[in-house]
C-alpha cells in the first residue's frame, strides 16, 4: 500500500495523511481493510484523500464497472482505518443502522449497529447503494453527517462521533429499485463522479487481480470488455453483460483450466436474461474468443 500511494498521490498529500494517521493511529482489534485491487485514477484518489482530510464525507457516484468500491476500501486502507460496510435496501430501518436493545445474559442489552460502531471507533462506514434505501431510514444520518457530528440514540441519549470517522456512500443512478436522494441527505457529501474504466485502467486492475495473465490474454479480455462496454452505451444490450466482477470471476475459471468461451459466457454473456441479448453480446464474445481457444493463450 505505502509504494502504491506514494505512486499515486501528491507529495503534500502524502505528507499530510502520514500526519493524519500519526494523530489517529488505529489501536482497536478490528481488522484493518486489505484491499485485493488498487484504484486506477489518480485524479479521482487525489481528489477523494483531501476530502477526507478536510473531514468532508463522500458520495461516490457511477455506473457498473467503475470501481466504487474499490476505490472506498482502498481509502480505508491508505487512511489505516476499520471499514464497516452497510448493504443498504427498501427495508433498511433506523435501528439496523443504529442498533437496537437486545435480550442477552438474562438483560437487556443494546446491540450496536454498523453505523454506531463506526462512529464510536472512528470507523470508515461505507453505505452501498445508498439510493436503495427509504429516505425516512436514513434520516437520522443528518445530525451525523453535519458539523454536529452527533448520533441520536433512541433510548440512550447522543453518541459523539470520533473525530477519525468518515462516511461514504455509493450510487448508481436510475437503476431498477433506486430512488431519487433525499436533498437534505445529499448536501451533507461531497460528490464524487467515477468515470467508466478506460483501456489502461482496466489493464491495471487485471494485472493486480492476475499478474499471471499473459499480455495477450490481457489485451483480448480489456478488448472484450470494452465492446460489451460500447454496446451497452448504445443500448444495445443491457448493463447485465457490463460485469467487472463477472470478468474476473470468468478469468478465474480460465487459469483452473475451464475453456475461455464458456467461462467468459458464465461470467458476462448468460447474465443476460433476453434470449435476444445473449445472443447480441455472444455475437460480441466470439469477435474476440473462439470456442476453440485454449486456456493457455491466457496464461503464461
Amino acid at each position: 500500500m505505502e509504494e502504491w500511494l506514494e505512486n499515486t498521490l501528491s507529495e503534500g498529500l502524502r505528507r499530510d495523511l502520514a500526519a493524519w494517521r500519526s494523530q489517529y493511529p488505529w489501536e482497536g482489534t478490528r481488522a484493518l481493510p486489505s484491499p485485493v485491487y488498487r484504484y486506477h485514477g489518480r485524479e479521482i484518489f487525489e481528489a477523494a484523500v483531501a476530502a477526507l482530510l478536510a473531514g468532508e464525507h463522500l458520495l461516490l457516484v457511477g455506473p457498473k464497472a467503475t470501481g466504487k468500491n474499490v476505490l472506498a476500501e482502498n481509502l480505508a486502507a491508505a487512511f489505516a482505518r476499520p471499514m464497516f460496510n452497510v448493504s443498504l435496501h427498501i427495508n433498511t430501518d433506523a435501528a439496523y443502522l443504529i442498533g437496537t436493545d437486545t435480550f442477552r445474559a438474562g438483560e437487556v442489552q443494546f446491540r450496536p449497529g454498523p453505523v454506531y460502531e463506526s462512529a464510536a471507533v472512528g470507523g470508515f462506514c461505507a453505505f452501498d447503494e445508498i439510493n436503495m434505501a427509504r429516505n425516512e431510514a436514513l434520516a437520522v444520518l443528518h445530525s451525523l453527517l453535519d458539523h454536529r457530528r452527533l448520533l441520536e440514540v433512541p433510548g440512550s441519549g447522543q453518541l459523539a462521533v470520533h473525530p477519525a470517522a468518515r462516511f461514504l456512500a455509493t450510487m448508481n443512478e436510475g437503476y431498477a429499485g433506486t430512488r431519487e436522494l433525499n436533498e437534505a441527505l445529499a448536501s451533507r457529501f461531497l460528490v464524487l463522479r467515477l468515470p467508466p474504466l478506460d483501456e489502461t485502467g482496466l489493464a491495471a486492475l487485471l494485472g493486480d487481480a492476475l499478474p499471471q495473465l499473459s499480455n495477450e490474454g490481457r489485451e483480448v479480455l480489456v478488448a472484450l470488455f470494452l465492446a460489451l462496454t460500447e454496446k451497452s452505451r448504445a443500448g444495445e444490450i443491457s448493463s447485465r453483460a457490463v460485469d467487472l466482477r463477472g470478468l474476473l470471476a470468468a478469468v478465474r475459471l480460465i487459469a483452473r483450466g475451464v475453456a475461455p468461451w464458456r467461462a467468459l459466457t458464465m461470467g458476462l454473456i448468460d447474465k443476460c436474461i433476453e434470449a435476444e441479448e445473449r445472443e447480441l453480446a455472444g455475437d460480441v464474445l466470439a469477435l474476440y474468443v473462439t470456442q476453440e481457444m485454449s486456456a493457455q493463450l491466457f496464461f503464461a
